[in-house]
C-alpha cells in the first residue's frame, strides 16, 4: 500500500531523501528557514511547502497516512538551557501533537535529540508520549545511531513511532524479534545494520521503549548536534588541531543524502557559487537518511501484513 504523509520541520527532507524509493507520495512539507525551503523548492517544485505547521488546518492538504517530524532539538539539548516544553521551541513538540489530532493519520514518526528522555526529570518526554497516547496512538521509541546504518559519523537521536490504537505495529516498526524477546544481538560491530546490546523495557503509554549506550570506542568522526548549536560541530574523535573542515559535499555523504544535495541556485547565485556556510547548516540540523530508510521501510513491511489481515 503507497503512504501518503505530511512533514513538518522538514529542513531538507530527510524523510523523502530516504522513502522516494518506496513510491511514498509527500502531501506537503512545511519549514521556516529560508535556505532549507530553497533546497525544498529546488527538488520538489510540485509538493506544496507550509510554512508555521502550527497553522495547517485539518485536511487542508487532503488525508495522510503519516505524519514526520523533527521539531527543535535546543530546548532538550544537554549543552543547553533545557528550557523543555516551557520553551517556545520545544512546546513545538506538543503542537506536533495537536497536529497529529487534527489530521489523524495511523502513523507517526517523531525524533528528537537523547537529552529529551531526562529534560525536566523526564516529564517532559512523558508529556509528550502522554498526549500522544491520550489521542489514540500506541507508542514505541528507541535511540538510534547513524554510524550502524552506514556511514561516517556518530549521531544518536530518538526516534518515536506511533500507530493509531495499537502499539504492537510500532514496536514492530523499533524492535526485531530477539531484542522483544528478550535476547539482545551481541555486542555491537562497526557497520552492523541495526544498533545492537539494546536495553529493552517496558514503558508507560502502553509502548516499548529502549536505550543504547554510548560506543566511545569508535574512531570515526562524530555529530555535535547535540549541543544546541547544529552539526557544524562536526569534529574528529581526537579533537586534533590540525584536522580540516569537513566539506559540505562530505557532510552530504554522512547525512546519506546524494553529493551537492544542498549546492542550489542561492541568492541571484548559480549552485556552483553556493555559500557553505547554510549548506553546513541545513545539514546539521537534518535526519540521517539510511535511519529514516530503515524505518520506513520497516513502517512499509508492517503496514503491507496489516492491511493483509
Amino acid at each position: 500500500m503507497t503512504i501518503r504523509y505530511g512533514s513538518v520541520c522538514s529542513g531538507i527532507e530527510a524523510a523523502t531523501a530516504a522513502w522516494h524509493h518506496m513510491g511514498w507520495q509527500p502531501a506537503f512539507f512545511s519549514e521556516i528557514e529560508k535556505f532549507p525551503c530553497a533546497v525544498l523548492q529546488h527538488h520538489y517544485p510540485d509538493v506544496p511547502l507550509h510554512g508555521d505547521f502550527t497553522t495547517i488546518k485539518e485536511n487542508e492538504y487532503g488525508t495522510i497516512d503519516l505524519l514526520v517530524g523533527g521539531t527543535p532539538c535546543q530546548s532538550f539539548s544537554v549543552a543547553g538551557l533545557r528550557g523543555g516544553l516551557d520553551d517556545d521551541r520545544g512546546n513545538l513538540a506538543l503542537e506536533f501533537c495537536r497536529l497529529a489530532q487534527r489530521e489523524q493519520p495511523r502513523w507517526i514518526v517523531w525524533e528528537n535529540v537523547p537529552g529529551v528522555l531526562s529534560s525536566n526529570g523526564g516529564r517532559d518526554f512523558g508529556s509528550i508520549l502522554g498526549a500522544l497516547e491520550d489521542l489514540g496512538y500506541g507508542l514505541a521509541y528507541r535511540v538510534l545511531d547513524a554510524q550502524y546504518f552506514g556511514v561516517a559519523q556518530r549521531r544518536r537521536r530518538v526516534f518515536v513511532v506511533g500507530y493509531l490504537g495499537d502499539w504492537r505495529p510500532a514496536a514492530a516498526v523499533l524492535f526485531e524479534r530477539h531484542s522483544m524477546s528478550g535476547h539482545p544481538a551481541p555486542r555491537r560491530q562497526a557497520r552492523q545494520e541495526v544498533a545492537g546490546a539494546a536495553d529493552v523495557s517496558t514503558h508507560a503509554c502502553g509502548g516499548i521503549g529502549s536505550y543504547v549506550e554510548d560506543d566511545i570506542s569508535s574512531p570515526i568522526l562524530q555529530s555535535g548536534a547535540d549541543n544546541g548549536h547544529g552539526c557544524e560541530a562536526l569534529i574528529s574523535r581526537q579533537q586534533r588541531p590540525d584536522v580540516r573542515r569537513l566539506t559540505p559535499v562530505e557532510c552530504e555523504r554522512l547525512q546519506g543524502f546524494p553529493d551537492n544535495f544542498t549546492a542550489i541556485p542561492w541568492r541571484k547565485k548559480g549552485a556552483e557559487d553556493c555559500p557553505d556556510g547554510p549548506r553546513y547548516k541545513a545539514l546539521g540540523n537534518s535526519m540521517a537518511v539510511p535511519v529514516m530508510r530503515w524505518i520506513g521501510e520497516r513502517i512499509q513491511l508492517v503496514d503491507d501484513f496489516i492491511s493483509v489481515f
